[in-house]
């Protein structure tokens, strides 16, 4: 297969989602620089290396490309996944993954930036935090949405709104209301539905997961210990008994001696035999496994509320050998006949959203946008989701472990960078004092002027003299 041609057809089906023809060489050119071995994938060091003769001319189209440019990107994600999406066999399985993922940031001014969890330092701190939507199977996943977390501080901030170019009709939503947004705009679109697969700071919303099933689609979610369920054999009271006078009572009760329990204190009363060591596939160096229990309950969260009971569903819980209690916990809507060892499966297909995010940093630049609109951070963020899309069909069309030539793709495309190139804002195009003449200037001859000098006047009609600014 030529790579080369390929990947020309792969942006021309790209760019018919840009709505102008002459926004194709931005984004071939910046899909490119994506895809090229460099430390740093911001504009100006990939247009040096995309365009060398051309570096300055080159960064400024491409920066506004991504920062100025009025292209949907919706419309530009919808074709990457149009493109991806015939080579992962979703009819083996199909999974919809929900994840968010953060980048650390320096001062208040980028948008959305706040003192929030992220998830690459493992804390509270300055950063940016981004919602994704993936389309997964077996053999390989794809980014199909992808949206800015705006926090709380920053949707009311009509300034920093302004500022930062943040659309009008963005109001604040959290996380889980985001990803249902980016369900129901994918279930609009036509892509097959999948399980839905999500760690705890989305599986614990009951919104989230009644949100899910209002859709039809399943899910295996992630809890937290404290989540509280209806164990077997218990469940919520019926409404009290109308007396014939007042408001017919309607909610379902709890008493004393009738309540639910957290998850947690559910699986420290298991006894042994409920759990089963299950291995659900092949690590890097050696089978993934662990021990698992499965037990049918109801979901609890302000059922007093309710009418009607929830309705059962699988309690999945992990307990690994050697520690001294459960470190996992999740709620799924599998079928009732579904067997401990397809659940844990399918709930530990999310690693499919790790992979890609360390994939998306480490060699296609995700985090490493520099400007600090809202327009520029999701741009930056589609193309380098369209660069990986790329490879990614490519690998799994050639069954290559290298993504269809990763390594070597890019190199073939462009001109090497001149010997005597020097990067924007680098000390080195200052001129040091040692490579200065230090011969001393002739000392000028003084004259006594009874009156002030006059200058020359510039020939502006002269044709030759013009000037030319970078």
């Amino acid at each position: 297969m030529d790579t080369a041609r390929e990947f020309n057809r792969y942006t021309a089906h790209l760019s018919e989602g840009l709505g102008h023809a002459d926004r194709h060489a931005g984004l071939s050119g910046y899909c490119t620089g994506l895809m090229l071995p460099l430390s740093r994938k911001s504009v100006e060091p990939m247009a040096a290396r995309v365009d060398p003769l051309h570096a300055s001319a080159r960064h400024q189209a491409l920066h506004h490309f991504v920062a100025k440019s009025e292209w949907s990107d919706t419309a530009v994600m919808a074709r990457v996944r149009d493109w991806v999406m015939p080579t992962l066999d979703l009819d083996s399985g199909c999974y919809w993954i929900i994840d968010d993922t953060g980048f650390p940031k320096k001062g208040k001014h980028s948008v959305g930036v706040a003192r929030q969890y992220c998830g690459q330092l493992g804390k509270q701190d300055n950063c940016q935090v981004a919602v994704s939507l993936s389309l997964a199977s077996v053999q390989g996943s794809i980014p199909m949405a992808y949206q800015l977390y705006l926090p709380k501080d920053w949707a009311v901030d009509p300034v920093r709104r302004k500022s930062a170019g943040v659309p009008e009709d963005i109001a604040f939503a959290t996380k889980p209301e985001i990803a249902l947004a980016q369900m129901r705009q994918a279930v609009a679109a036509g892509v097959p539905m999948g399980v839905v697969l999500a760690d705890a700071g989305y599986g614990d919303e009951t919104a989230f997961r009644d949100g899910i099933t209002e859709l039809g689609m399943l899910y295996a979610v992630g809890i937290r210990p404290a989540t509280t369920v209806w164990a077997p054999g218990t469940a919520p009271l019926p409404p009290k008994a109308w007396s014939g006078r007042g408001t017919r009572p309607t909610k379902l009760r709890r008493e004393p001696g009738n309540a639910p329990v957290a998850v947690k204190a559910l699986a420290m009363t298991l006894p042994a035999q409920a759990w089963r060591t299950v291995t659900w596939r092949e690590g890097t160096n050696t089978e993934l496994s662990s021990r698992f229990a499965g037990v049918r309950v109801r979901p609890a969260h302000r059922d007093y509320l309710r009418p009607e009971m929830r309705d059962e569903e699988w309690l999945l819980i992990e307990w690994p050998d050697g520690e001294a209690e459960p470190t996992k916990y999740f709620l799924t809507t599998a079928p009732d006949e579904a067997t401990l060892e397809q659940m844990v499966f399918v709930t530990k297909m999310r690693w499919r959203i790790e992979r890609d995010y360390q994939d998306l940093k480490q060699d296609f630049g995700l985090g490493h946008y520099e400007g600090r609109g809202w327009r520029g951070f999701h741009h930056h963020a589609t193309l380098s989701i369209a660069a990986y899309g790329f490879l990614m069909a490519q690998r799994l069309k050639t069954g290559s472990s290298d993504a269809g030539g990763k390594k070597n793709f890019a190199q073939r495309q462009v001109p090497a960078v001149p010997k005597d190139y020097v990067p924007r804002g680098s000390p080195a195009r200052t001129a040091s004092r040692t490579g200065l003449d230090h011969d001393a200037a002739p000392t000028p001859e003084r004259r006594t002027r009874k009156r002030p000098g006059t200058l020359p006047a510039l020939p502006l009609d002269k044709p030759e003299i013009t000037f030319v600014t970078e």
